[in-house]
């Protein structure tokens, strides 16, 4: 790349059809992407001698070449922009991370249907309602539906395998479709129906005929009916009570409110089906700073529903707190990803206007918790380096050791910078060829791999050590030989718990003098440290527990080269589970269908050596 970009002689050429431009710098890495109605008239906006934005003028100065993609319509250049910023993530641009899955409700297709949580692609017959925020709402409302409607929320396996009732039954929670006699199937499909619609909202419809279910069986003097049904019926009165439902709007929404800082923003996106809210949930964008609301909000609502994470849908429609220029050209381009009409909205009043209210309350009060923590965070940073008389500390980094009796031992690497943990940048390294319940031995791997020919830009400024005094000479050990040439070198502290191992109690073991230093219980400075420490701890005791659970769960035979699964399957099936074929001789072994006489001799030895 050139050192400087001739504005001028480009915008001469640049033609003022619809497209997308991408900007470079002088590595050649793409900083920004944007899209325009007329290329030629938004790129010039750059380049004028006076530009108010502080985030514009930023990016002008590192411009070294503008690449022009030209496209037949504005909703084509919105669907490539975003499919650029999903590829290159500039950094410029707003980028929103998000890799949560979204959960429903389902109703699933079977004789007896059950009702339960899905997350992920909709590839399961059956009704989908939602989607919910966050798997606690999910749960919430199955449990509420348990107490309304004796439906099975039963996995297939279990249902299919009953020989008599489960507790639920007993305690009224669930008809007891499993065993034959219990209830009709005219009665199951009914209680079904009510929940149905129930979960669509309409609920004067169930009140209804929950009621008219009441009269008739009392009239057929089948009290014992009657009762259920009354006792039903006030259930879902109190309910009713309870539960907000919207006056007027009967239909699926999401409402985006935008709160802003020069720093910070949140959008707050809270989910509305049926007019009900099921709840909302806060995402904090990166972004430049002082970039304008208007680009974050149409950054969002591309990356938020184009990119289907977790099998989000976007409903049929969507208010905003904020007017957008662009919001026919969004509504087109989302309707046409979707195949059905979606439309974004922001002037509205009665019902919906409370709804954006709502949302932009929530945004408000989302942002001001985070500003909080950080503010909270700087100040214990800052106390921190003066409790160490160290230097402004940018990275910190904390290893943990993690086993059972020796088994499956995993090391953990946790990353703290000046905002908290930063959770792209963990790392667990699984430990071989060591003794079992050697921590020493563990720890000196963990760092070794860690710190060989380490990044320099990522070295950290303090490296703490969950361990005492023993833990921490290994440590120095390690990091003396991996970083003997390094200009910079860490600060190494123990984190040694104390004889009670009660929080507050920890003694730190500074590196190079081994002196050793109490902090007062409710210094903030100390919790930092005790945030990092637990913190590595739970990643450690995570992995650690992942790694014992597949050694559990798999089968020797799985460690054996030349057997794969079909012969796996044969030598269980031929000789009637893992244990004969652990007793089974060489010469039984070699008469499975598919093992050769030199197979089974690496079998047997495999499983007895």
């Amino acid at each position: 790349m050139s050192d400087t970009f001739d504005a001028s002689a480009f915008l001469k050429v640049v033609t003022e059809q619809p497209g997308v431009y991408l900007m470079f710098d002088d590595a050649g890495v793409i900083i920004y992407v944007g899209k325009a109605k007329n290329l030629k008239k938004r790129l010039s906006s750059y380049f004028r001698a006076q530009v108010n934005s502080e985030k514009t003028r930023a990016l002008v100065r590192h411009i070294r070449d503008v690449q022009v993609t030209v496209t037949h319509t504005e909703t084509e250049a919105l669907i490539l922009e975003h499919n650029l910023i999903k590829q290159h993530l500039p950094r410029y641009n707003v980028l929103l991370r998000d890799d949560k899955s979204y959960p429903y409700i389902i109703i699933s297709e079977h004789s007896h249907p059950r009702i339960g949580l899905h997350r992920g692609a909709r590839k399961k017959k059956g009704e989908y309602f939602g989607p919910y925020p966050n798997g606690v709402a999910v749960r919430e409302s199955l449990h509420l539906m348990q107490k309304l409607f004796p439906v099975r929320q039963c996995e297939d396996s279990v249902y299919a395998n009953r020989s008599r009732p489960c507790l639920l039954y007993q305690i009224k929670r669930c008809a007891g479709p499993c065993v034959p006699g219990l209830v009709s199937d005219e009665e199951y499909n009914h209680q079904l129906q009510l929940a149905r619609l129930f979960l669509q909202g309409k609920n004067q419809q169930v009140l209804q005929d929950v009621a008219n279910s009441m009269d008739v069986a009392s009239t057929e003097l089948r009290f014992e009916d009657a009762a259920k049904y009354r006792d039903q019926l006030h259930a879902l009165r109190r309910v009713q009570e309870q539960q907000f439902v919207s006056g007027n709007v009967l239909d699926d929404l999401d409402v985006i409110g935008l709160a802003l800082s020069p720093s910070q923003a949140c959008v707050q996106v809270l989910f509305i089906r049926q007019g009900k809210v099921l709840g909302s949930r806060s995402y904090f964008p990166k972004m430049p700073p002082d970039t304008d609301a208007e680009e974050i909000l149409q950054s969002f609502v591309l990356q938020f529903y184009l990119s289907g994470i977790g099998g989000r849908e976007a409903p049929a429609e969507i208010l905003l707190d904020h007017t957008l220029s662009d919001e026919d050209v969004l509504s087109d381009t989302l309707s046409q990803h979707y195949g059905r009409r979606i439309k974004l909205r922001s002037r509205t009043r009665s019902e919906r206007a409370r709804f954006i209210k709502l949302a932009r309350t929530n945004a408000e009060t989302a942002l001001a918790s985070r500003l909080a923590h950080k503010s909270t965070q700087r100040q214990r940073l800052l106390q921190l380096e003066e409790v160490l008389a160290c230097p402004a500390i940018s990275r910190m980094e904390c290893f943990d050791i993690s086993h059972t009796m020796g088994e499956k031992t995993v090391a953990s690497c946790v990353v703290f910078n000046q905002e908290g943990p930063l959770k792209s940048e963990y790392r667990r390294f699984n430990i071989t060829g060591i003794t079992g319940g050697d921590d020493y031995a563990a720890m000196e791997q963990a760092l070794s791999r860690r710190f060989h020919q380490a990044d320099i830009d990522k070295l950290p400024d303090i490296l703490f050590i969950d361990g005492g005094l023993g833990q921490l000479a290994r440590a120095e050990e390690v990091i003396a030989r991996e970083l003997a040439d390094s200009p910079r070198q860490p600060l190494l502290i123990g984190v040694a718990k104390g004889v009670t191992r009660k929080a507050g109690l920890e003694t730190l073991v500074m590196g190079g003098t081994h002196e050793e230093r109490h902090l007062p219980a409710d210094l903030p400075a100390l919790h930092l440290i005790q945030h990092i420490r637990d913190e590595s701890h739970r990643f450690a005791i995570t992995g650690h527990r992942a790694q014992r659970g597949k050694a559990r769960t798999t089968s020797t035979l799985e460690t054996i080269p030349g057997v794969g699964a079909k012969r796996r399957q044969a030598l269980l099936k031929y000789l009637g589970g893992i244990q004969e074929v652990k007793r089974a001789s060489i010469d039984e072994l070699a008469k499975v269908p598919g093992i050769s006489q030199a197979l089974a001799e690496k079998i047997h030895g495999a499983l007895h050596h």
